[in-house]
C-alpha cells in the first residue's frame, strides 16, 4: 500500500493542500519539509510536502515526481508559521512557503508563449483587412513576441505591465497564431565550486624536481617553482586563484605539473559568505549598568524556562535611544549559543545591517550569517545552506530574515519594533514581522525579544496587559571614549563642560539631549526666508568650527516636492499616479572627499556641476524632463515649491561652503554597498553634515553627532491615517536620540509651523508616556486597534468606473454577509477611493472593515482581484 503526503502546490492564488502518494522509489526519503515536483493539472510544479496522511480525500491520487533537494526545506516551527500565516492573513499556502525558499530555489511553474509558423502570412491578410484585424492589444503582444522570442508569462507581464495581454492572447491561441506550453524552469541556483590545486607527491620530494620544470633562466621555470613551493606549505587542496597570485602561475602551468604527477587538480565547494572580508574588531562584553543587569536577567531566566520547554510570553524591552538594548541582545544570543541553540536578529532597513553584523561579528565571529534582498541568489542561498546545517549561530537582517531555517532555534529579537518596514506590502502574504516573529517563537519554543525607544501602541498596550513581559532601560549610556577623546579635551581646554555623569563601577550616562522648538510662523516674519531657522543656523556653525558632526533630517527626498504653473495653477502631475512629481538635480561627485565615483554617492559639488534636472514620481518610477512652458496654458512660469533632501544639501553647500556634505536617501544607496559606504565614511569623519530621510531615524549609533536638525517637522503629521500622529512622534523620537551619545553631549531644533501641537510637545519632552496615554484614548474613542482590528480590502482597476462599480458590489455583498450573521460590533467603512486615487495607472477603492475579528468573515471566501490587509499600518 503506497504512503500518501498532503502537499501545498506552488501556484499563485492556489491555496489549501493536496493529496499525492509516494512511488516505491521515493518510500522513506520524503518527509514533511521537503520540497518535491508534481503534477497539477497538466501542469509540472514545485511543492512542498505538509504532512503523511493516512487516506486520501480523493479516490486516485497522482504520484509525487522528483524530489528535488535530499534536506528538507522547512523545518516543523516553519510549516506551522507557514499555516498560521495562510490563517491569519488570508493568503495562499504557497504564498507563505514562497517567504521560506531562497531566490533561485523556489519556483513557480509558467506558460510559455510564441509566435506560431502561420502567423507571417496571416498577419499580412489581416493588415489588408481580408481577414479580422488584430486588436491594439493583441498587436502589442504579437510584437513583443516577434522580437524578443518565446518568452515566460512573467517575462510578458515585465514588458507590458498596463496590458491585460492575457484576454488579448486567447483569441490568438484559439486561432494557431500563438503556441503555448507549460514549464517548470529548474532551480537556478546551485552550490558553488571552485578548481583547487594540492601537491600528489611528499613536501620533502619537492626539491628533486625543481631543477627539471623547464629550461634555465626562463620565467616558465620560475613560475613552476613558486607554485610547488607555495603548495609544500599548504595542508590541503588550494583554490587556484590563490596559486597564481601566490605564485604568478598559470592553467598551463598547473597542467604541466599535473602531467608530471607533482600536482594534483580537483574541485570542492566553497561557501558564498557577504561577510567574508568585512573588518571588525573582536570586544568584551562591558559590565552592565543596574537597569540592563536587572532587565537580563529576567530574559536570562526566560530563555532558561524555554529551553526547559516551559512557554515564555514575548519581552518588551522599552529603552531610551542609547540606553544599550544591543548589549542585551548580545548577551541573549551568547546564552542561546551557550545552550547549543540559534538566534535570529530582525532589524528594521538594509540599512542597519553593516552596524549590526559588526557589533555581532565582535562578539561572536565566524558565526553570523546576513540575509537581505540587496545580496546576490547566491549569497543568500549559501547563508540558507549553512543556516540549514547548524553551522550558523546567529542570522541578521531585516524582515526576510525571520524565515531563514535554524534547527535549533532559541531566541529571536526584533529591534526597532515599531518600524512600518516590518511590515510587507508589495506582495502575497501581506504580513508584520513583528507579530509572525512572536507567533514563530511560540510554535519554536523561542524567546522572543521586542526592542525599542518608541514601542507602537498595540505592543505596548499588550505589555499592559500582561500579555507580553515588560522591561524598561529609562537611563542612557554613553560610550565610544576612544573615538571623541581628542574632542573632550578640545572641550575642556575651551572651557566647556560636557554633560553626562559617571556611575561608580559602570558605564557613564547622561540624560537625552534637550529639543528646542522653532516656530518657522515667526521666522518669515521676522524675514528669515531660508529653510534654516536662525537658530539652526548658529547650531551649525558652532558643530562645524568645533569639527564636531551634524544630521538634518527631512522626510523627502528631492529638490522641490512639487512643481506648479504660477499663472493657471496647473499642478504638474504623474500620468501614471496622479500624484506631484518632485524635482530632482543630479550631482556629479567631486572629489572633496576623495569619493569620486564610489557607489551611490552624492557630496558637494558646485552648482556647474549639476546634470540631469527631472520630475520623478516616488510611487512607480515615471520620470520627465521639466518643462519649459506650463503644458496647460503655455505660461513660462514654472516654479519648484517645497524642499527635499537635495534642497537641504544645496542650501547647507551655500550658506558653509567648507561643510563636507553627504546625502542618505533612497537616490544615493540603489547600488551594492552603498548604505555601508556613506555610514562608514560618516562614521570617520570624512564629512561634517548627513542629509538624510527616515533611515536617518533607524537605530543609528553615531558618537560624533553633537546636533541633529529636523527641518520640517510637520511631514505626514496631518496625513487622513489613523497611524499619522503615532508615525511623526516615533520619528521625531527616533531622530532625535541620534545626538548627545557621547560626552560631548547634543541638541535637536525641529522646525515646525505647529509648535503646539501635541505630537511636537511631547516628541520636544521625550514624553512617550504623555503621548502614548493621549494617543491611546484617542484610539478607545475611534475603535481603532489596540481596541479593534482592522481588514483593509482594495480594488484596483485601468478604469475608475471599474473599479468604483467592483467596490460598491463588494461592499454590498459584505453588508449582506454582516447581516447574516449577526456581526453587529463589526462596521463596514466605505468604499471610498484611496488617499493616494491612482498609482502606478491603476485606479482604487477601498473598503475597511472594523470589529473584533473582521478577518474571520472572509475566512473561505473566493475574493479574486483582491488586495486583503489585516491591520495594515497604514490607510493610505
Amino acid at each position: 500500500m503506497p504512503s500518501y503526503v498532503e502537499i501545498a502546490v506552488n501556484l499563485p492564488q492556489v491555496s489549501g493542500g493536496f493529496h499525492y502518494h509516494l512511488p516505491p522509489e521515493m518510500e522513506g526519503r520524503v518527509a514533511p519539509g521537503h520540497l518535491v515536483e508534481v503534477p497539477f493539472g497538466k501542469q509540472r510544479v514545485q511543492g512542498v510536502v505538509l504532512r503523511a496522511v493516512a487516506e486520501p480525500a480523493v479516490a486516485e491520487t497522482r504520484a509525487v515526481l522528483e524530489l528535488i533537494d535530499p534536506e528538507v526545506v522547512l523545518t516543523p516551527p516553519q510549516l506551522a508559521l507557514v499555516e498560521y500565516l495562510s490563517e491569519s492573513t488570508l493568503a495562499p499556502l504557497s504564498a507563505c512557503i514562497s517567504l521560506m525558499l531562497p531566490a533561485g530555489l523556489n519556483q513557480m511553474a509558467d506558460v510559455c508563449y510564441q509566435i506560431s509558423n502561420q502567423y507571417s502570412g496571416i498577419s499580412q491578410q489581416w493588415k489588408t483587412g481580408s481577414r479580422q484585424p488584430v486588436t491594439a492589444a493583441q498587436k502589442r503582444l504579437l510584437d513583443v513576441l516577434g522580437r524578443r522570442g518565446p518568452l515566460l508569462g512573467r517575462q510578458i507581464d515585465r514588458a507590458l505591465p498596463h496590458l491585460n495581454w492575457r484576454a488579448a492572447s486567447r483569441l490568438l491561441i484559439r486561432r494557431g497564431l500563438i503556441l503555448t506550453n507549460s514549464v517548470l524552469p529548474p532551480p537556478s541556483v546551485q552550490p558553488k565550486s571552485v578548481h583547487t590545486a594540492q601537491l600528489a607527491c611528499p613536501p620533502q620530494a619537492i626539491e628533486s624536481h625543481l631543477p627539471n620544470l623547464g629550461r634555465v633562466g626562463t620565467k616558465a621555470l620560475a613560475r613552476r617553482q613558486a607554485i610547488l613551493r607555495f603548495l609544500q606549505r599548504e595542508t590541503g587542496p588550494v583554490e587556484v586563484s590563490w596559486v597564481y597570485a601566490e605564485s604568478g602561475g598559470n592553467l598551463a602551468d598547473l597542467r604541466f605539473l599535473a602531467e608530471r604527477g607533482l600536482v594534483s587538480l580537483g574541485e570542492s565547494q566553497v561557501w558564498r559568505d557577504p561577510l567574508a572580508g568585512l573588518d571588525f574588531l573582536p570586544l568584551d562584553p562591558p559590565q552592565l549598568t543596574k537597569e540592563q543587569a536587572t532587565a537580563w536577567e529576567a530574559i536570562r531566566s526566560g530563555m532558561q524556562a524555554a529551553v526547559a520547554g516551559r512557554f515564555v510570553p514575548p519581552f518588551l524591552l522599552h529603552g531610551v535611544t542609547g540606553s544599550g538594548k544591543t548589549e542585551i541582545y548580545l548577551q541573549a544570543v551568547a546564552e542561546a549559543i551557550h545552550s547549543g541553540r540559534q538566534a535570529i536578529i530582525l532589524v528594521p532597513e538594509i540599512a542597519l545591517t553593516p552596524q549590526t553584523v559588526r557589533r555581532f561579528l565582535s562578539r561572536f565571529p565566524g558565526q553570523v550569517g546576513l540575509v537581505h534582498s540587496g545580496l546576490s541568489a547566491g549569497e543568500r542561498y549559501d547563508t540558507w545552506r549553512r543556516a540549514r546545517l547548524g553551522q550558523l549561530g546567529v542570522v541578521v537582517g531585516p524582515r526576510s530574515a525571520l524565515f531563514t531555517p535554524m534547527p535549533a532555534l532559541g531566541l529571536i529579537v526584533v529591534d526597532e519594533c515599531h518600524d512600518d518596514s516590518y511590515y510587507q506590502g508589495e506582495g502575497l502574504p501581506y504580513y508584520h514581522a513583528r507579530q509572525a516573529a512572536v507567533a514563530y517563537a511560540r510554535l519554536a519554543g523561542a524567546v522572543c525579544l521586542l526592542g525599542s525607544a518608541t514601542p507602537d501602541l498595540v505592543s505596548r498596550f499588550q505589555a499592559n496587559q500582561g500579555s507580553y513581559q515588560s522591561l524598561h532601560l529609562p537611563e542612557r549610556i554613553l560610550a565610544h571614549r576612544q573615538a571623541v577623546q581628542a574632542q573632550m579635551e578640545r572641550l575642556a581646554l575651551q572651557g566647556q563642560p560636557s554633560r553626562y555623569r559617571p556611575l561608580e563601577n559602570q558605564a557613564e550616562t547622561a540624560d537625552l539631549p534637550p529639543v528646542s522648538i522653532v516656530d518657522m510662523r515667526l521666522e518669515l516674519k521676522a524675514g528669515n526666508r531660508s529653510i534654516f531657522s536662525r537658530a539652526l543656523q548658529q547650531a551649525l556653525r558652532r558643530v562645524l568650527d568645533n569639527k564636531q558632526q551634524a544630521i538634518l533630517f527631512l522626510n523627502r527626498r528631492g529638490m522641490a516636492t512639487y512643481v506648479f504653473c504660477r499663472d493657471c495653477g496647473q499642478s504638474l502631475l504623474c500620468p501614471r499616479c496622479d500624484t506631484p512629481l518632485t524635482y530632482h538635480n543630479s550631482f556629479i561627485p567631486q572629489g572633496v572627499l576623495s569619493l569620486a565615483g564610489a557607489p551611490g554617492l552624492k557630496t558637494n559639488a558646485s552648482p556647474q556641476t549639476r546634470q540631469g534636472a527631472a520630475l520623478t514620481c516616488h510611487h512607480c518610477g515615471y520620470q520627465r524632463k521639466m518643462p519649459k512652458s506650463c503644458p496647460s496654458c503655455g505660461s513660462a512660469h514654472i516654479r519648484q515649491y517645497g524642499t527635499g533632501t537635495e534642497r537641504v544639501e544645496a542650501a547647507v553647500q551655500e550658506m558653509f561652503p567648507q561643510a563636507r556634505t553627504l546625502r542618505w536617501d533612497y537616490e544615493t544607496t540603489r547600488k551594492k554597498g552603498a548604505h555601508d559606504l556613506i555610514l562608514s565614511h560618516f562614521i570617520t569623519q570624512r564629512a561634517d553634515v548627513l542629509i538624510g530621510t527616515q533611515m536617518l531615524a533607524k537605530g543609528l549609533d553615531l558618537p560624533l553627532v553633537t546636533l541633529v536638525g529636523v527641518v520640517l517637522a510637520d511631514v505626514g503629521l496631518n496625513l487622513p491615517d489613523y497611524h499619522a500622529a503615532e508615525r511623526t512622534f516615533q520619528v521625531l523620537t527616533q531622530v532625535a536620540g541620534r545626538a548627545g551619545r557621547s560626552p560631548l553631549g547634543g541638541e535637536v531644533i525641529l522646525q515646525t509651523f505647529q509648535p503646539d501641537h501635541y505630537v511636537i510637545q511631547a516628541a520636544a519632552g521625550h514624553d512617550y508616556a504623555g503621548f502614548y496615554a493621549r494617543e491611546l484614548e484617542h484610539r478607545r474613542q475611534l475603535g481603532y486597534p489596540p481596541f479593534n482590528q482592522l481588514v483593509r480590502l482594495e480594488f484596483r482597476h485601468v478604469r475608475s468606473s471599474q473599479a468604483e462599480s467592483a467596490a460598491k458590489e463588494l461592499a454590498a455583498q459584505i453588508d449582506s454577509w454582516l447581516e447574516t450573521s449577526g456581526r453587529r460590533a463589526t462596521q463596514l467603512i466605505g468604499p471610498v477611493p484611496c488617499f493616494y486615487a491612482r498609482l502606478n495607472g491603476l485606479y482604487r477603492w477601498q473598503i475597511i472593515l472594523r470589529g473584533p475579528d473582521p478577518a474571520s468573515l472572509l475566512h473561505g471566501r473566493q475574493l479574486a482581484n483582491w488586495r486583503i490587509e489585516v491591520n495594515p499600518p497604514n490607510l493610505l
